[in-house]
C-alpha cells in the first residue's frame, strides 16, 4: 500500500492535465450534437475550455475546478480564447452534483473532461462521503477501493440529457479494475453506445498511468437497444485526424458478457471470444472454484519482523520457532518449491524464515524476550493487524497447503508445488485441490487457456504487472484435472530454462492437444493471451 505522506502533490490532487489535441478530438465530437450547454466537472487549466474556444464554440459551458489557483488559469484561458458565456465555478463538483441529482434543476447536452485520478483514502473525509453519495444515489455498489474519477463519471453522466454525450479522458483500469465495475454496469444499462479509444503508449509523462478516451451517448429512453461496448485500437497520434464520429460509429460493439462484467472481453477477436464461450460449453473449460479453493496467504501485519534471513535467525537464536516459507517471484523460479530451491533462496540472503511464536510463553525465553522488544522498539506492536490480536506478536491463520499461488505475475501466474510445506505471505494464495492430486493441478494450470482466462479477470496497474484476487482466481478457466497426466519436474526445468511464450505454446499442446483441442484452436487462445499480454506490457503488436 502506498501511502499518503509520500504521494506527490500532483497525485493527491489528481492533476495530470490532457494534451490539447486530445482535449480537440473529444470536443470535435461533441460538437456534431450542437450542444446548446456544456459542463466540463474538472477543469484543471483550462485545457478542454482552449479546445471549445479553438471550435468557436458559443453556448453557455459550466466548469468545477476545486484549486482556486487553476480555476483562476481556467477563467483567463477561457477569456484568451473568446469564450463569452462560461461560469467557472471554485468548489467541489461532487457536492454541487448531488444537489443538482436531487433537485433535477441541471442538464446539459454534453460533458467533457479530464476528471481527477485521487484514490478514496487520500480524499478529504467530506469528499469521501459525497463520493460515496453519488453511488448510492444511482443505486450502484459503493467500495472504498474506488477512485475519485469513478464518482465524477457516474453523476456527469446522470446529469446529461437523454441522447447527450460524455466525452472523457480516463485511466485505462477502466476497463478492468473491480472498483470500476458499478460505472460499467451503469453505462451498460444507460448508454445507447459506448467507444473507448484505447492506445498502445502512454499518453502522460512523469506517471506509469495508462489512459484512455471515453466516448458514451446517453439513451434517449429507458427502453432504447443498448447496442454495447466498442473498443478502438490506435498507435501514435494519427487517429487524430479521423472524423471522431466516424471512429464513434464505425467501431463495432459488444454487449452480453462483455458489458455486464469486465470490459477485457472487448479487446479479443471475435474468434477468441466464440472460442471461450464454446469450450466453456463443452465443458472443456472448468472454473477454478470447481476444482480448487484458495485461501489468502498468512498476513503478518510486519514482514520485515516476522519474515527473516537465515542471518537474523542467527544472531538472535530464533531457530526454535523459525519455518521456511516463500512469498515472492525470487523464491520461486519454477514450478517447484522445494529442499534446494530453500536452501538455494537461504545462500542468497533471502528471507527464508516465517518466525512463528504460537502463543505468550516466548517471553519465558530470554531469546524470544530481546526479539519481542526488539520490534516493540520499532512501534510494530502499534501497527493495525499488530495491535487488534490479543498478543501482538502472535500471527494468526498459520497453515500451509500443497499449492501456491504468487499475486502478480509478470508473464502468467503459475501455481507452486510446495513440496517441504513452507508457509506464506499474504503476497502468495494457499490453494488446495478438490479434484485430482495437485501434481495435476500445477501442471495443468499452466497453458493457453488458463492464461488467457486470467488476463481477461485480473487487473493490472503502472509497469504492467499482472494481479489476481481470489474472486478472480476463482473464475480462472482450468482444463479438468482428470484428463491432465502430470510431468511437474519437466515443466519445472522449462519455467526456469525459456521464455514464456514458448513453455505456454509446449504446455498448451501438452495439456490442451492432449485433450482433443485442434492446433488452430490452441493457436486462438495463445495469439488471445499475447494480444492481452503485450497490451498489459505496453508492447506493439507489431513488435511482438
Amino acid at each position: 500500500m502506498n501511502f499518503k505522506e509520500f504521494e506527490t502533490p500532483e497525485k493527491l490532487r489528481g492533476g495530470y492535465y490532457t494534451p490539447h489535441d486530445l482535449a480537440t478530438f473529444l470536443v470535435r465530437w461533441i460538437e456534431k450534437e450542437a450542444p446548446s450547454r456544456v459542463l466540463e466537472p474538472s477543469c484543471g487549466d483550462g485545457v478542454f475550455l482552449d479546445a471549445l474556444g479553438s471550435r468557436n464554440f458559443a453556448e453557455p459551458v459550466l466548469g468545477f475546478e476545486l484549486d482556486e489557483i487553476e480555476a483562476k488559469k481556467a477563467k483567463d484561458r477561457a477569456a484568451s480564447v473568446g469564450l463569452s458565456d462560461v461560469n467557472i465555478q471554485a468548489s467541489d463538483f461532487l457536492g454541487w452534483a448531488l444537489k443538482a441529482m436531487e433537485t433535477k434543476s441541471e442538464r446539459f447536452d454534453a460533458v467533457i473532461g479530464n476528471p481527477p485520478f485521487i484514490r478514496y483514502q487520500y480524499l478529504p473525509p467530506l469528499f469521501q462521503d459525497r463520493a460515496q453519495a453519488i453511488f448510492e444515489k444511482l443505486g450502484c455498489k459503493f467500495t472504498k477501493h474506488t477512485n475519485a474519477w469513478v464518482s465524477f463519471i457516474l453523476a456527469s453522466f446522470e446529469l446529461l440529457r437523454p441522447g447527450g454525450r460524455l466525452a472523457m479522458v480516463v485511466p485505462a483500469e477502466i476497463i478492468h479494475v473491480m472498483h470500476a465495475q458499478s460505472l460499467r454496469s451503469y453505462l451498460g444499462e444507460n448508454a445507447r453506445r459506448l467507444v473507448v479509444v484505447d492506445p498502445e503508449e502512454l499518453w502522460f509523462e512523469g506517471t506509469l498511468q495508462g489512459a484512455v478516451l471515453l466516448m458514451a451517448e446517453k439513451k434517449r429512453r429507458k427502453s432504447d437497444y443498448a447496442e454495447g461496448l466498442g473498443i478502438y485500437p490506435v498507435r501514435g497520434r494519427d487517429f487524430l485526424s479521423l472524423d471522431p464520429e466516424d471512429v464513434f460509429n464505425g467501431t463495432a460493439p459488444i454487449n452480453g458478457k462483455t458489458v455486464e462484467g469486465k470490459w477485457t472481453r472487448a479487446l479479443l477477436a471475435p474468434s477468441s471470444r466464440d472460442l471461450l464461450d464454446e469450450l466453456i460449453e463443452a465443458k472443456v473449460a472448468r472454473r477454478f472454484d470447481d476444482i480448487a479453493q484458495v485461501d489468502v496467504g498468512i498476513v503478518t501485519g510486519a514482514n520485515k519482523f516476522f519474515l527473516v534471513q537465515d542471518e537474523i535467525v542467527s544472531r538472535f537464536k530464533l531457530q526454535k520457532w523459525a519455518h521456511p516459507m516463500f512469498g515472492r517471484s525470487e523464491h520461486c523460479p519454477g514450478v517447484v518449491y522445494d529442499e534446494d530451491q530453500h536452501q538455494a533462496n537461504a545462500a542468497t540472503g533471502k528471507p527464508t524464515n516465517f518466525i512463528w511464536f504460537q502463543d505468550a510463553s516466548v517471553e519465558k525465553t530470554a531469546a524470544g524476550r530481546r526479539y519481542i522488544q526488539q520490534g516493540e522498539n520499532e512501534n510494530l506492536h502499534t501497527r493495525y493487524k499488530c495491535r487488534i490480536r490479543k498478543v501482538w506478536y502472535s500471527v494468526p491463520s498459520v497453515y500451509s497447503t500443497e499449492v501456491g499461488m504468487l499475486k502478480r505475475s509478470h508473464d502468467t501466474p503459475r501455481l507452486i508445488l510446495n513440496k517441504i510445506g513452507a508457509y506464506t505471505t499474504d503476497t502468495a494464495y494457499r490453494i488446495r485441490a478438490k479434484e485430482g492430486t495437485a501434481d495435476q493441478l500445477v501442471y495443468g494450470f499452466l497453458n493457453g487457456l488458463t492464461a488467457l482466462s486470467a488476463e481477461l479477470e485480473g487487473r493490472h496497474y503502472g509497469g504492467g504487472v499482472l494481479e489476481l484476487v481470489p474472486s478472480e482466481i476463482e473464475k480462472l478457466l482450468l482444463p479438468p484435472p482428470s484428463k491432465v497426466k502430470p510431468r511437474v519436474e519437466e515443466l519445472d526445468k522449462a519455467v526456469r530454462t525459456m521464455p514464456m511464450d514458448a513453455v505456454l505454446s509446449l504446455q498448451t499442446k501438452r495439456v490442451l492437444g492432449d485433450m482433443g483441442l485442434s492446433k488452430r484452436d490452441q493457436s486462438e487462445l495463445l495469439s488471445g493471451w499475447s494480444r492481452l499480454r503485450n497490451r498489459r506490457h505496453r508492447v506493439s503488436s507489431e513488435a511482438a
